[in-house]
C-alpha cells in the first residue's frame, strides 16, 4: 500500500516537473501533534511517530527522524521501498545535504508551503542551483478519503485558573514589541494564542488548542478562528477586552495588506512558508520567538498553585494504579492496552479531570526499548509478572497539565535489571536536586543526569527533559534539558525561576526491556550570595519509584538520602488520599529505603 502510494505520488510529481517532494511532520502552524487531517507523512510513510520527514525522489524513498524513533520507524518501514535516515547519528546527511548532493543543477524541490514552517522552507530554497515548487499539496491529491479539518467549540479558562487576565498579558506583549520596535506581532503557534486569550479547544487530540492565528498591533488584537466555535460569552468577554474576531481563513489576505512601513514580528518555525510568501517584501521582519512564548513559560503564582494541587490529583491516581498492578498482574489477564484504560480510569476520578495530555505509553518487555511506543491491537502484548513494563502518561486537569513515567518491576527481575534501573533513578534524582547560578541553560545541567550511564557506558538517544504548559501543550519551547546546543540558539534557553521542565533519563536495551523515570520539576530561587542568584527545582510529581527494583548497594549516601526525601514527600502527599490498604503500602514502599 505505501509502495503504491509513492508510485502514485512520483506520477504527480513528473506531471508537476518536480525532481523531489518533501514531506514534513507539520500543520499550518508548526504543531508538534497534528489532527487526522495534516498527517499527510504518517499517510505516504506508514510511520506513525510524532517527527520525521519524507523525502520522495523519482528513484528513492527516504524518511528522517530523531533517536527516539529509530527503532519504531525501522519496524514500521520494513515492508516499504522507505530508507530509514538516522538524524543526528556520524555520517547521515540533513535533508538539504542529500537534496543536495543528489540531484542536478536546475532540478525543482516541492513541497506544502501551508505545512512547511517558513525557516525549513528557506533552507531548502537555499540549496545551490535548485528550484523550488511550494504551491503544490500533491499527498491531498493521492489522499481520496482525507478527513476534513475539524472544528471543535471553544471554551474560556476562567481567572481563577489562569492567573493573569489577557489585558495584563497583551499590555506585556506590547511592552516587549516596543522594545524590538515591532509595530505588529503576528501569533502562528496555537497554545501561544490559547495562553494569550485564556481559551482553550480541542481541534487537536491531547492539546486543548483551536485553530487560530492573531495578530497584535500597539492598537488591535485581531483572532483569527472559526467563529461558529464560540459561545456568545465567550465572544462577548473577548469583545469585552478588546479583542476582535474574523474568520480562520481570512488570515491569508490580511497578510497580503500589511503596510510596506510596517515592523513585523513572527516566527518562522511556527510561520507556514505561503503566509510569509504572501507578505510584501518591503515589510521589514523580525524573525525569533514570540514574546508569547517566553511569558508562556514562566508561570504565574496561580498557575503555580494550581499546578501543586494537579500533581497531587494526579499522584493520587497514578500510585493508586501502581499498588493495583503490583497485587493483579498474577491474577488477572492484562495487556498493554488494558493497562493504559485501567490508567485512565484511575485518573476519572478527579472531577476537575478533562483527558489524557498525550497518548499512553505502556510498553512491556522489549516494547519498552521503543521510547514513544504506542500499542495496537496487532502489537499489543500480554503483560506477565516476569519484566519491567515501562508507563508513559499524563493529563489534563482544569488545574494544570501532568505528564510522568514510571518503570515498574513485575515479578524477578535481574541483578543487570536493577543496575540499569538504579543507574537512571540516580540521574534522576541528582538533576532534581541541582543548584545553579542564574543563567544556566539545560545544556550546563545535562550532564548531571547522564553522568551515572555514561560512567558505565550508556546513553539514552533523546533529551533529558522539556517544557510543559499549564493546561496546553504537554511539550513547550524554549526551555528543555539536553546535552548538545541547538542551532537556534533562542532554544538555548536560560532557566528562571516558574519554568517547569520534565526529568526524565532513561535506558532502551533493544530487544529486552526499557527504563525510563520521568518527574515534573518547577525551577525556584534558592539563595543569593556574593556570586549571585542560585536556583534550583522543587518536584512536583508525587509518585513513589519501585523498591524492588532498586540496588542501594550501588548509591551514594547522598543519593539515598535524595530518595527518602522524595519518598517521605510523596506519603506525606499522596497518603490522606488512599484506603488503608493502600497507605500501608505505600508506607512500606516510601520507608522502606
Amino acid at each position: 500500500m505505501i509502495n503504491e502510494r509513492i508510485s502514485a505520488l512520483r506520477n504527480l510529481m513528473e506531471q508537476n516537473k518536480i525532481n523531489a517532494y518533501v514531506i514534513p511532520t507539520s500543520d499550518e502552524h508548526g504543531s508538534e501533534y497534528l489532527s487526522d487531517h495534516f498527517k499527510t507523512r504518517e499517510y505516504m510513510s506508514g510511520f506513525t511517530g510524532s517527527a520525521g520527514t519524507l523525502v520522495v525522489t523519482m528513484y528513492e524513498a527516504l524518511l528522517w527522524t530523531d533517536g527516539r524513533y529509530f527503532i519504531q520507524a525501522a519496524e514500521q518501514l520494513q515492508d516499504s521501498e522507505i530508507k530509514l535516515m538516522k538524524a543526528g547519528e556520524e555520517g547521515v546527511p540533513s535533508v538539504e545535504e542529500y537534496l543536495k548532493k543528489n540531484l542536478i543543477e536546475g532540478s525543482v524541490i516541492g513541497f506544502d508551503g501551508q505545512t512547511t514552517n517558513a525557516r525549513q522552507a528557506e533552507k531548502l530554497a537555499e540549496i545551490s542551483k535548485m528550484k523550488i515548487k511550494s504551491d503544490v499539496d500533491l499527498v491531498g491529491e493521492i489522499w481520496s478519503d482525507r478527513p476534513a479539518i475539524e472544528f471543535k467549540p471553544i471554551w474560556r479558562l476562567m481567572d481563577r485558573y489562569a492567573g493573569v487576565s489577557y489585558p495584563e498579558k497583551v499590555a506585556n506583549i506590547r511592552k516587549r514589541m516596543e522594545e524590538e520596535k515591532a509595530d505588529t506581532l503576528l501569533l502562528t503557534s496555537l497554545d501561544e494564542i490559547a495562553w494569550v486569550t485564556n481559551i482553550r479547544g480541542d481541534d487537536i487530540e491531547y492539546n486543548p488548542v483551536c485553530f487560530s492565528y492573531m495578530v497584535i498591533t500597539k492598537y488591535d488584537s485581531l483572532l483569527f478562528a472559526n467563529t461558529k466555535s464560540f459561545d456568545e460569552k465567550t465572544i462577548y468577554r473577548l469583545s469585552e477586552e478588546g479583542v476582535k474576531i474574523k474568520e480562520y481563513d481570512e488570515i491569508y489576505d490580511y497578510v497580503k495588506v500589511i503596510p510596506e512601513y510596517t515592523t513585523l514580528w513572527l516566527d518562522k518555525t511556527t510561520t507556514n512558508y505561503s503566509i510569509l510568501r504572501s507578505i510584501k517584501p518591503e515589510v521589514k521582519i523580525i524573525d525569533k520567538f514570540s514574546p508569547a512564548l517566553h511569558l508562556k513559560a514562566i508561570k504565574n503564582n496561580v498557575e503555580i498553585e494550581n499546578m501543586i494541587n494537579a500533581h497531587i490529583m494526579d499522584g493520587v491516581a497514578v500510585t493508586r494504579f501502581i499498588y493495583w498492578l503490583k497485587h493483579n498482574v498474577s491474577k488477572e489477564k492484562m495487556t498493554e492496552i488494558s493497562i493504559a484504560n485501567k490508567l485512565e480510569e484511575f485518573r476519572k476520578s478527579w472531577k476537575t479531570y478533562l483527558a489524557p495530555s498525550f497518548e499512553t505509553i505502556v510498553g512491556y518487555a522489549d516494547h519498552g526499548a521503543i521510547v514513544h511506543y504506542s500499542a495496537t491491537k496487532e502489537t499489543d502484548y500480554e503483560v506477565k509478572a516476569d519484566n519491567f513494563v515501562l508507563i508513559d502518561s499524563g493529563g489534563h486537569y482544569v488545574e494544570g497539565t501532568t505528564d510522568i513515567t514510571r518503570t515498574i518491576a513485575l515479578g524477578n527481575i535481574s541483578t543487570e535489571q536493577k543496575k540499569m534501573y538504579t543507574a537512571v533513578l540516580r540521574g534522576n534524582l541528582k538533576l532534581a536536586n541541582a543548584k545553579f547560578l542564574s543563567g544556566c541553560t539545560g545544556v550546563s545541567l545535562d550532564y548531571v543526569a547522564r553522568q551515572p550511564l555514561w560512567e558505565i557506558g550508556y546513553d539514552y538517544r533523546h533529551g533529558t527533559g522539556h517544557g510543559v504548559g499549564y493546561l496546553l501543550n504537554v511539550h513547550e519551547q524554549p526551555n528543555a534539558f539536553r546535552y548538545m546546543l541547538r542551532e537556534n540558539v533562542e532554544e538555548n534557553a536560560e532557566f528562571k525561576p516558574g519554568m517547569i521542565t520534565s526529568d526524565e533519563p532513561g535506558v532502551y536495551l533493544e530487544g529486552q526491556y526499557g527504563i525510563r523515570l520521568e518527574n515534573l520539576l518547577l525551577c525556584v530561587e534558592k539563595q543569593v550570595t556574593e556570586y549571585g542568584q542560585f536556583l534550583g527545582f522543587d518536584t512536583l510529581t508525587l509518585v513513589p519509584f519501585d523498591v524492588d527494583a532498586i540496588d542501594v548497594n550501588i548509591m551514594s549516601d547522598y543519593e539515598i538520602r535524595l530518595l527518602r526525601q522524595y519518598h517521605k514527600l510523596v506519603y506525606k502527599k499522596i497518603s490522606p488520599y488512599l484506603n488503608i490498604e493502600e497507605q500501608e503500602w505505600l508506607y512500606e514502599v516510601c520507608m522502606e529505603i
